[in-house]
């Protein structure tokens, strides 16, 4: 079930809340079971067939993770998270691996297609996680069902994040949570809202102009400069849009129901360099690499030359995560690279006796704007079919393939003849009937993803996530009429362009 569908806000969202709170009021262990069913009835729209497999995932991990708590033996949690590993590796990876060691060996080795359950790679980090901290004696909670609940909530189930134990289980004991509470809900649903409109009306608005520059790219057909830049811009913020929706939607939906969720979305695309990105973008994903991957392989203890190395190998095995592909690997081996090359420049630094180069404005702008730069490179190659298809986008970006300009008229001839001498060609786009929309859309977004304040900051003053958040500029939220007015325009607006559902984008990772 989509979060932007009408079955979920007229039906499922309403139901459930109501009931929760009704049994809240007598007995919290009811409300409890009552939101662990409505979460599997939520997975189950899509693919009922699946139920049993995350119920199956919910007991085992529970199962191993109470006899961790009393004997914390290497080899049982090994075989654990062996069998989670396995079952990832089944659904999301069999067939890549299938394939690819066919055409290695030059065999015709095959295996019937396997559906990927939705968010599998999600509640199985989460329970690895679980497993991990059981074996280190950091579980204290012993609820079946606060555990079954902090699995498959269903805000958090099918895109994340990726939960904590230590965050939610403790949430779901509390006797407040089972209480309505009215501020919850106008922090809840004007979050909501502002994912909603973020997800239907900026994200598809420009989704548009993604598809036809990778399609092109894919088949092996000719892409210009402009169109490869506004192709590879569209996605840049296309998947910045849905996923901040998704974020702020999975975290106003959980203060409705009185539970707060971990930050997973800040402004990536504020970051000023590729350090600061990974700590705005995917912030639990992040964390879980960092401290389950990272941290375990030796982190920064062992020498400056492992340390890159351990980076490297988080960072190629985070893009194997989002997805079956050599473009998702080659993507975290580039992202492996661009952190590897921050920390070598910020050693240079420090040697010369500069703490940081980004403390004035102009550095910090500098830094942004570098930091963007090497982000859509990188999301080309992380949104492409193939490797190849990759390169002919960026081999256009960088001029590499040419440079074909549309609009001709806009140049003095003269100019257009010493272009032409250096090899710059002219013709219109075949991609786009209009490349000033594109380019709008392009420069509205970018705007807002640079200069405007994100939604957690405008909620500041009540904390809608777990992690505080401090704002002091004039856009902030109040309960009052005219946020009241704000946020029904922008939900009655996203409510009249549900006709045309679309999935989140990772829904697919």
């Amino acid at each position: 079930m989509l979060f932007n569908s009408y079955s979920f806000f007229f039906c499922f969202l309403p139901v459930t809340l109501l009931i929760f709170f009704h049994l809240g009021r007598y007995k919290p262990l009811f409300a409890s079971l009552w939101l662990f069913a409505a979460s599997l009835f939520f997975y189950a729209w899509w693919n009922p067939a699946y139920v049993g497999l995350l119920l199956t995932s919910v007991l085992f991990n529970y199962a191993a993770g109470r006899i961790l708590v009393r004997k914390p033996v290497l080899a049982i949690l090994t075989l654990s998270i062996a069998a989670n590993l396995s079952l990832l590796a089944y659904y999301k990876y069999a067939n890549f691996f299938v394939s690819n060691i066919s055409l290695l060996l030059d065999k015709h080795w095959s295996i019937a297609p396997i559906i990927l359950p939705l968010g599998i790679s999600f509640f199985t980090f989460t329970q690895i996680a679980f497993l991990v901290d059981a074996y280190r004696g950091e579980v204290r909670e012993a609820s079946f069902i606060n555990y079954a609940l902090f699995v498959t909530y269903f805000p958090h189930l099918i895109a994340g994040p990726v939960l904590h134990h230590k965050e939610m289980m403790p949430q779901f004991s509390q006797p407040a949570t089972y209480r309505i509470n009215w501020e919850n809900i106008a922090i809840g649903l004007t979050l909501f809202t502002m994912g909603l409109f973020k997800k239907i009306v900026l994200a598809d608005g420009i989704a548009p102009f993604v598809n036809p520059v990778f399609d092109t790219a894919a088949q092996g057909g000719t892409i210009t400069l402009m169109e490869a830049w506004g192709g590879a811009l569209s996605y840049t913020f296309q998947l910045y849009f849905d996923f901040s929706g998704y974020s702020d939607m999975a975290i106003g939906l959980s203060r409705m129901f009185g539970i707060k969720l971990p930050l997973n979305f800040n402004s990536p695309y504020k970051a000023v360099n590729i350090i600061d990105f990974w700590r705005r973008w995917h912030m639990t994903l992040s964390r879980f690499l960092r401290d389950y991957l990272y941290f375990p392989l030796g982190g920064n203890r062992k020498g400056r030359l492992r340390r890159y190395l351990n980076l490297l190998l988080t960072m190629l095995l985070g893009g194997l995560w989002h997805g079956a592909g050599w473009t998702f690997l080659l993507w975290g081996g580039v992202h492996g690279a661009y952190l590897i090359i921050n920390h070598v420049w910020r050693t240079l630094l420090a040697r010369f006796g500069y703490e940081t180069a980004t403390h004035s404005p102009q550095g910090r702008l500098a830094g942004m704007a570098i930091t963007f730069l090497a982000v859509t490179f990188a999301w080309v190659v992380f949104r492409a079919a193939t490797p190849q298809a990759a390169l002919n986008i960026l081999g256009t970006m960088t001029g590499f393939n040419g440079i074909t300009l549309p609009g001709r008229a806009l140049f003095p001839l003269q100019m257009i003849a010493t272009m032409e001498k250096l090899g710059i060609r002219f013709a219109p786009s075949t991609l786009f009937y209009n490349m000033g929309n594109i380019w709008g859309w392009i420069a509205a977004l970018w705007f807002l993803a640079w200069c405007a304040p994100n939604s957690q900051q405008i909620l500041a003053a009540y904390q809608p996530a777990l992690e505080q958040v401090s704002y002091n500029g004039w856009l902030r939220w109040r309960p009052n009429r005219f946020w009241l007015a704000c946020t029904a325009i922008c939900l009655l607006y996203s409510i009249t362009e549900m006709e045309r559902v679309s999935e989140f984008l990772y829904f697919q990772f």
